[in-house]
């Protein structure tokens, strides 16, 4: 899809890399420029403790840097920063991570990128925005943005998510910008500047719970994984073979179904349970209700029974359940940085 497109990307970390990874995946030619005196990206170095202590990079960094071209350069010597420009005045796009007063001080602000290339893309990601210097990683805007405080369980402090979500939250928002803005070069020539803190993506990303607070000024608690409208939906079940399962029952008629497979006609028809609302109402009992119903079935049996009727339930699997699958392993990528999974997923395909 983008062969021929030419990207520097100078930036680190996930946001910046997992954007300019997603134009490799698609194509495009991928310069990445990383600093000799540091060692290179940061996250080559953000090794568990079973990776290969002398390896070059890390799982981390592989996974946000697939098929790219890794040049180390000093940008704080006028030969080497000239070499940028020399990339810059080829390029259609131009990644970065700068947080205010970095892009100044590498002689790399869109000023200065502008002049070598009017019609380059110049797109930054920071984290608080344009006019704050904070250095910014994913788990202090977690913080900052209500995600930790409403993730949990009632007895437990504040839990961050276990991956880098306001990174990939506002990877996705800079690919949006820049994909919009090269619609804009196609049409009028010119380049353009984007922008994204992860602020603002963290906050964009809270959808419905931002819509919950300030409509009805609903504080969502730490409550596991159940959800604030809907019921039972985040409820956890064990099988009889012990494997759990999870309920995301969205409507009146997937409960009916649900009953119906659990054959108990009555917990349908209490009118407790009769309608979302009541259900969300009376929860807490509903769940003791379900388990010692499902407790009786094996997991293959209720997976497959709900998959038949139309209810949505899942299986609750670690990470090597997860890769066994034939269509997660079909999602994996690997070169000489190592092995990671796709993140540009779509097809896109001719109407014919």
């Amino acid at each position: 899809m983008f062969k021929g497109l030419r990207i520097i990307e100078l930036a680190g970390v996930m946001a910046g890399p997992a954007a300019g990874s997603f134009f490799s995946e698609l194509g495009a030619d991928v310069v990445k420029i990383e600093n000799p005196r540091t060692g290179g990206d940061i996250t080559r170095q953000w090794k568990l403790p079973s990776e290969n202590p002398a390896a070059s990079t890390s799982a981390y960094f592989a996974a946000v840097n697939w098929r790219k071209l890794h040049l180390f350069l000093d940008l704080e010597d006028p030969s080497c920063l000239e070499q940028v420009y020399d990339m810059i005045r080829q390029a259609d796009v131009m990644i970065c991570n700068w947080k205010k007063g970095d892009a100044q001080k590498f002689k790399l602000d869109p000023n200065t990128v502008a002049a070598l290339n009017p019609g380059i893309i110049y797109a930054n990601i920071n984290g608080f925005g344009d006019e704050e210097d904070r250095v910014a990683f994913d788990v202090v805007l977690q913080a900052e943005t209500g995600w930790m405080f409403m993730n949990g369980t009632p007895s437990s402090p504040p839990v961050k998510l276990p991956v880098a979500i306001i990174d990939l939250f506002a990877s996705h928002q800079l690919k949006e910008g820049i994909l919009t803005a090269l619609i804009q070069k196609y049409k009028t020539g010119k380049g353009s500047r984007v922008s994204v803190s992860l602020f603002d993506a963290a906050i964009a990303a809270l959808a419905n719970q931002a819509a919950n607070y300030i409509t009805a000024g609903h504080i969502p608690q730490r409550n596991g994984s159940l959800h604030p409208n809907i019921a039972p939906y985040g409820e956890i079940l064990t099988c009889k073979d012990g494997v759990q399962v999870v309920l995301a029952i969205g409507s009146d008629r997937q409960f009916k179904n649900l009953c119906d497979i659990l054959n108990c006609p009555e917990v349908y028809a209490d009118q407790r349970y009769a309608h979302n609302t009541d259900r969300v109402h009376n929860r807490n009992t509903l769940i003791g209700v379900l388990q010692s119903k499902v407790q009786s079935y094996s997991s293959d049996s209720f997976l497959e029974l709900c998959r038949q009727n139309h209810v949505p339930v899942g299986a609750i699997r670690d990470l090597q359940q997860v890769f066994e699958l034939p269509s997660a392993k079909e999602l994996i990528l690997s070169d000489d940085a190592g092995k990671r999974v796709k993140s540009a997923i779509f097809k896109v395909e001719e109407l014919v």
